[in-house]
């Protein structure tokens, strides 16, 4: 249980909130109490889904992955109903964005669990994400936030407690640059080459030179940026209080790259800090991490477990609903 304050005005009563994120890798749950500038959570969860899975070839939710996910958001109702959250906010992005069924997979979780789950554009993903990322900061200095998720990376930039003044959303992202460019198992050095380069063109096209060298300091969020935390940290178990503020620098995200790149799938799921449901795609979602650092001509990242389910849980909050 950890606490995160925030300069917004919330709830006048501690009222508990419930944050769903129906992410293209990840289906996640946040259920925390907001009120007077603190966050406090009650429960927290993570649930390797892929609800991503075959999108960028066929533009639709695979039957396996809504199975996966009406499976998770089953128990997830029901710590929901138990902590008492009369608010539950459900957040869908990239994939749910980009899915031909992507609506019709909305209306059944609203029938099914009673939860209203609304598909937010990449800049609101990008503003919630500074958002709960900022909570309880101090401004500081001008700061770039990476959030790499399935199907899409924000990279945000601002000052912390006030609006971004740069945010953008980009079609790569650890599920979708798996399934364009990874292919043997282990990947091959020229597939590992082409998803280097097409995640440098990203950076080169969607994020202006001006940005990227105005950034002082780096946060990364999500699943890849705790993930690399806890390889390099050697955790076993996922221990969140050393993740969190934990910084990864440049050569332990190469060192990082190179192993686990090396390692066939069954090898890679054996590795001590990563979640074996995550290493399908964590050799791409490195290599995207490793390639924003020196976009961004930073020496080291700051990782925070902080990201868009505090974002979302503030927003509601302070909206009273």
């Amino acid at each position: 249980m950890s606490v995160r304050s925030s300069p917004v005005t919330e709830l006048p009563l501690a009222v508990p909130v419930a944050v769903v994120d129906l992410g293209t890798n990840s289906t996640r749950l946040l259920v925390a109490e907001v009120r007077g500038g603190e966050v406090r959570e009650l429960d927290r969860r993570t649930t390797v889904t892929r609800l991503g899975q075959g999108v960028e070839a066929t533009g639709r939710l695979a039957d396996e992955a809504i199975g996966r996910v009406l499976e998770a958001l089953g128990a997830y109702r029901e710590a929901i109903d138990r902590l008492g959250a009369q608010t539950v906010v459900a957040v869908a992005t990239s994939a749910m964005r980009d899915a031909e069924n992507g609506p019709a997979f909305r209306d059944e979780i609203h029938e099914r669990f009673g939860i209203d789950a609304r598909t937010i554009s990449g800049d609101e993903e990008a503003r919630l994400t500074f958002l709960g990322v900022g909570s309880g900061r101090d401004p500081g200095p001008h700061t770039l936030v990476i959030d790499i998720g399935g199907g899409s990376t924000e990279y945000v930039t601002g000052r912390a407690g006030s609006e971004p003044d740069f945010h953008v959303s980009t079609r790569m992202g650890s599920v979708r640059f798996s399934e364009r460019h990874l292919h043997a198992d282990p990947p091959e050095h020229d597939e590992l080459t082409l998803l280097g380069d097409d995640a440098r063109g990203v950076l080169e096209v969607d994020v202006p030179g001006e940005v990227r060298a105005g950034v002082e300091h780096g946060i990364a969020v999500a699943g890849t940026a705790t993930t690399l935390a806890a390889i390099d940290q050697e955790l076993d178990p996922y221990d969140p209080e050393k993740v969190d503020g934990y910084r990864v620098n440049v050569a332990a995200c190469e060192r990082i790259v190179a192993q686990l790149a090396a390692l066939p799938l069954a090898e890679r799921r054996r590795v001590t800090g990563l979640h074996p449901d995550r290493a399908p795609t964590i050799v791409a979602g490195a290599v995207i991490m490793l390639e924003s650092m020196r976009a961004f001509d930073l020496d080291e990242i700051e990782v925070s477990e902080s990201d868009i389910l505090h974002g979302a849980a503030i927003a509601a909050a302070a909206r009273g609903n």
